[in-house]
């Protein structure tokens, strides 16, 4: 049986969950994904417990049958690289904070005009305008903000978060 993103080429520059969750699923359907990482770094979750054999579970759970490279967007040489692959994909995901994709030249506007076929997927936690559009947003903080954290926990008692980070995957549901 084929799946319905067979054929389709997703370039993912996301970290931590919401976006590694959306290129998770469509890795799923049948995309093949290819993680961006910092060289030296690559995506927080490489650091997260519980580790096996020195990997990070939490990461190859999130990340699994993806392919990877790392590119310093920053460096010409890898610029060179990553805009070959630009040039291939159909896709681009990112989830950095509004502006950082601007700044490094490939915001949708940039992106759109050199590749105009190429769909941008972007995740941020509280969106990319507005008044609060540049806070840092994590599931804990959504989860806070949300009320959802009112609701849970021992009646009379403090606030508790979720157990699941529920509301970094539903962004990333949303964003897929």
């Amino acid at each position: 049986m084929t799946k319905p993103l067979e054929g389709v080429l997703i370039l993912d520059l996301t970290h931590v969950l919401a976006g590694p969750f959306c290129a998770m699923t469509v890795l799923d359907l049948g995309a093949r994904v290819i993680k961006v990482e910092r060289p030296g770094e690559g995506d927080d979750t490489r650091a997260f417990p519980p580790f096996k054999e020195g990997e990070s579970a939490y990461f190859a759970a999130i990340n699994r049958g993806k392919e990877s490279i790392a590119l310093d967007l920053k460096a010409e040489d890898d610029r060179v690289i990553f805009e070959e692959l630009l040039a291939r994909a159909d896709v681009v995901l990112e989830n950095y904070r509004p502006g950082v994709m601007e700044k490094l030249g490939y915001g949708w506007e940039a992106l759109h005009e050199r590749f105009p076929k190429l769909i941008y997927g972007a995740g941020s936690g509280f969106g990319h305008t507005g008044p609060e559009a540049g806070k840092r947003a994590y599931d804990m903080v959504v989860q806070a903000r949300g009320g959802v954290m009112s609701i849970t926990g021992e009646e009379g008692g403090p606030p508790v978060r979720v157990g699941a980070s529920i509301g970094d995957i539903v962004a990333g549901m949303y964003l897929t």
